[in-house]
């Protein structure tokens, strides 16, 4: 996932602070709750809350908090949320697409089609880009998990599509419908993966120079932060020395 992948690693370098923690906890427990509300509240019976809670594990949440966002749901005392993707283009002809939790349509519209337009970027239709990425299931294990042998093993044999392995980690891809069972049967070989979900994929990648490479993470940066925003995916190819240049911008910031 390129550019997704390439602009967490940025964030994560940049540090969480406590309001940047909260609100990321916040983002967590809402995807939590609907999971919870639109399923049962069970994750083994329940693979999108199962997702959510793999997530919220991995940023440290608090199990209390986990388990009081399913309440909530359990309680019928949760906002009704609806999911609404959008899709658009950034500097350099990058293709976004952003995954939204709402209780106001007009409000989420509004902010996100000003975050492009702020950004040298602009808003289109709902499949404008998305024909550019694949859904797939996203697996993912830290470095120490297993060795790369052992995981392109173990992948191929719980059937998995492809497997990519790095300093960062193993990030293995699954079909939409194999996801849950070829998760389970690596978390028997490897214990708890730190994801697993449904995401976008970029088929090919766009190579961005400085500028626009600062304009776009000003863009993702901007969407990330709001608060109705779940996730957001783009196709860019970022070069290491613009990777560093990035990342030590924003640790000095």
């Amino acid at each position: 996932m390129a550019g997704h992948s390439q602009f967490k690693n940025i964030m994560h370098r940049k540090g969480r602070q406590d309001a940047v923690r909260s609100k990321l906890f916040g983002k967590l427990a809402r995807e939590i709750t609907v999971a919870a509300k639109l399923g049962l509240p069970d994750p083994s019976m329940n693979p999108r809350l199962r997702a959510a809670m793999l997530a919220a594990r991995a940023e440290n949440m608090p199990k209390d908090n986990i388990e009081r966002a399913i309440k909530k749901a359990m309680g019928n005392e949760a906002e009704t949320y609806e999911e609404i993707r959008y899709e658009g283009y950034g500097p350099g002809g990058v293709a976004i697409i952003v995954e939204a939790l709402t209780d106001n349509r007009n409000r989420t519209a509004s902010d996100v089609r000003s975050y492009f337009a702020k950004n040298g970027g602009n808003l289109a239709e709902t499949g404008a880009v998305s024909f550019m990425f694949d859904r797939v299931g996203a697996i993912e294990f830290d470095a120490k998990a297993a060795s790369a042998d052992a995981m392109l093993d173990a992948a191929i044999e719980a059937g998995a599509e492809d497997v990519a392995s790095g300093a960062d980690g193993h990030i293995i891809n699954t079909t939409p419908e194999s996801l849950r069972e070829v998760a389970k049967a690596l978390e028997t070989k490897f214990g708890e993966p730190r994801k697993a979900a449904l995401v976008w994929k970029p088929q090919s990648t766009v190579a961005i120079d400085d500028a626009q490479g600062e304009k776009l993470f000003r863009l993702m940066e901007s969407l990330e932060e709001h608060d109705d925003v779940q996730n957001v995916y783009a196709n860019f190819e970022m070069s290491d020395a613009l990777m560093s240049k990035m990342s030590a911008g924003h640790q000095a910031g």
